[in-house]
């Protein structure tokens, strides 16, 4: 194929919004193989090496993320059905949720006000200003509870999109070893702590590293963190003088 041919397949192909979806796609499982053949560490976790990989893509074709998103969207809008999703492995194991809400509660309620009010205070040592403020604030919990909570107290949606990406990578690749450090091995304890700490990303790592109950409780731990932060945050924000 000459390069004229090469190009005229390149306007076609670029001009198609499934094109996106596809880069997407053959993106994340090439980044899924590199981390199995570095053995899985979760400092080259594959949502974050996909991401990385695009961003050098886009760049590489001069893509702006306007265009790239139109036909990425499609796994944009499946966020949402997947975290509703993981109310079914939760529901195999009420039982013994229901024998510990109350610590799960009380567990959740401190990870919240801990991980709000310091993100807060240290980003208000450093000068940000408050719609960077209003953007950190929510980035604690799973992406599309964080944007809508970002959107609703005047942050910026996307940039609270990328920082819960970065809590999630940080979370998943520093939780386990704090986890051996202090010798806890229940299951149920260990999915809580990455669900509240490390949202989708400790998530699926608890499912595929710790077993089906500890992503179950990891689940329920990035569900009850959502919905505790829809409550908390306006008021914690009002409290701290931010907006």
């Amino acid at each position: 194929m000459n390069v004229a041919s090469f190009d005229q397949l390149w306007v076609y192909l670029s001009g198609n919004p499934l094109l996106s979806l596809l880069a997407t796609l053959l993106v994340f499982a090439l980044a899924v193989r590199i981390n199995r053949a570095v053995g899985g560490t979760p400092l080259l976790h594959p949502v974050t090496l996909s991401i990385a990989m695009l961003i050098m893509l886009l760049l590489l074709v001069d893509m702006d993320y306007a265009t790239y998103f139109e036909g990425a969207q499609f796994i944009h809008f499946l966020l949402g059905p997947a975290t509703v999703a993981l109310a079914i492995p939760l529901y195999d194991h009420r039982q013994r949720v229901y024998r510990l809400l109350w610590p799960l509660l009380l567990a959740c309620g401190a990870g919240v006000l801990t991980a709000v009010s310091t993100t807060i205070g240290l980003a208000m040592l450093l000068g940000a200003d408050p719609k960077t403020l209003l953007s950190l604030a929510p980035r604690s919990v799973t992406s599309p509870i964080a944007m809508g909570i970002a959107e609703q107290i005047g942050g910026i949606p996307s940039l609270a999109a990328g920082l819960v990406l970065l809590t999630g990578s940080i979370g998943c690749a520093l939780g386990p070893t704090i986890l051996r450090l202090l010798r806890i091995t229940d299951p149920a304890v260990q999915g809580f702590t990455m669900g509240l700490s490390a949202h989708g990303f400790g998530t699926a790592h608890a499912f595929a590293r710790m077993g089906a109950v500890a992503g179950a409780f990891s689940g329920l731990a990035m569900g009850l963190s959502g919905l505790v932060t829809a409550f908390l945050l306006p008021l914690i924000t009002g409290l701290l003088g931010v907006g």
